[in-house]
């Protein structure tokens, strides 16, 4: 293998093997991945314009069984710390949504042994009712997993309720590494992989418009993550013609502290930021059929992501309102508060981006901030881009 042939080959949208990918990325250069990702990011999405979102991640509750060793968020059923959002609650958090001017709760939470179909689609019906307008990006492919084993029904036959019921977008949650040998260490009690690849068949036969995620940096090879992009775009290229299917793909790397994965296994959080910025290269280099990379800032911080967007990154993902889960196992890149349509008091109580402060942090790079409205908004092709 040759990295100029391997390179020119991504660059005329041709699939990687996850063995040549691995080759790549091990022994090209940062700025060759780099020159090749951006060039790959102009093909699908030209001029430089960055997308961006107003939204929260909430969570609908913290009872979870599956158990995963990365965790931190969780309880146990019975614990004193264990909840379920009331309807009250998540009123409060919607209006206060509306007043930042976002309009998408992403809503996700546990594997609860006790709330089923029923529960979820109650729910999103209630929600949808009182605000028509909302955008539902809500649940998981292991959060479907689980329901379906829960009601004994098919993923499809779930989703079709849930999307019937008001849930506008899937995200992907819970894919970390989609191999079983992993998932067996870090998660054993959610879907497999390839379970997971199948929930996401078929939410996009239902025209769910849905994303793609990878957690990275714990106890996987190179191999595997490149199986992992490797998986993603086989799923990508079934998808209905006039399906949407995985908008985005958005990597991220493990968050360590004080999980039972670092404790037990000894993984940590060693991915630096030139590695974050290869990953987010060989991202467009081996999904050459996922139109949008995510730079995720939460994780790596801001200026990070500013290199990304060199790297062959177009999106900024959220603002983030609200955010539980990765935060409560260390991930704590914050932008400053004040400015953002509300009134600076509440500055403190949420980690809440300013718009001048995104733009200002994407300016220096030549690139303009554009406000996307929720998750099935993002670009869907070049030419729909404003340069």
């Amino acid at each position: 293998m040759h990295i100029s042939d391997l390179l020119h080959r991504a660059l005329r949208l041709e699939w990687l093997t996850p063995e040549e990918g691995v080759f790549l990325f091990e022994n090209a250069s940062t700025a060759e991945l780099m020159h090749v990702g951006n060039a790959l990011r102009k093909h699908h999405v030209p001029g430089k314009t960055v997308t961006w979102i107003i939204d929260r991640n909430s969570n609908t509750t913290n009872v979870c069984i599956a158990n995963c060793k990365f965790c931190n968020f969780y309880r146990r059923p019975g614990h004193e710390e264990s909840y379920i959002t009331t309807i009250g609650e998540y009123k409060q958090k919607i209006e206060e949504t509306f007043r930042f001017g976002g309009e998408q709760l992403l809503l996700q939470g546990g594997h609860h042994p006790d709330l089923g179909l029923r529960f979820y689609a109650d729910l999103f019906r209630q929600l949808k009712s009182m605000y028509p307008n909302l955008k539902l990006h809500a649940l998981g492919p292991p959060e479907i997993a689980h329901v379906a084993k829960l009601e004994g029904m098919s993923h499809y036959d779930v989703l079709k309720e849930l999307q019937e019921a008001g849930l506008d977008s899937l995200p992907g949650a819970g894919a970390e590494i989609l191999s079983d040998r992993v998932r067996r260490l870090i998660s054993k009690g959610k879907c497999g992989g390839e379970e997971w690849l199948d929930v996401m068949r078929a939410a996009h036969k239902l025209r769910l418009t849905t994303s793609a995620t990878m957690m990275f940096g714990h106890i996987e090879t190179n191999l595997e993550r490149m199986q992992h992009f490797a998986a993603m775009r086989q799923v990508q290229s079934e998808k209905p013609a006039d399906a949407k299917g995985f908008l985005a793909f958005i990597p991220w790397p493990f968050q360590d502290e004080d999980t039972i994965l670092k404790k037990i296994k000894r993984a940590r959080n060693a991915v630096s930021g030139d590695e974050y910025v290869r990953m987010i290269a060989m991202s467009r280099i081996m999904l050459p059929n996922i139109v949008n990379i995510q730079a995720s800032w939460l994780t790596v911080g801001k200026q990070v992501a500013q290199v990304c967007l060199h790297a062959g990154a177009n999106d900024w993902g959220s603002i983030m309102i609200e955010e539980n889960v990765v935060s409560a196992a260390g991930a704590r890149f914050r932008f400053t508060a004040d400015g953002i349509h509300l009134r600076a008091e509440l500055a403190t109580k949420y980690a809440i981006a300013h718009v001048d402060d995104t733009a200002a942090a994407v300016a220096p790079n030549g690139f303009r901030l554009t406000q996307r409205v929720e998750c099935h908004n993002l670009i869907l092709s070049g030419n729909q881009l404003v340069s």
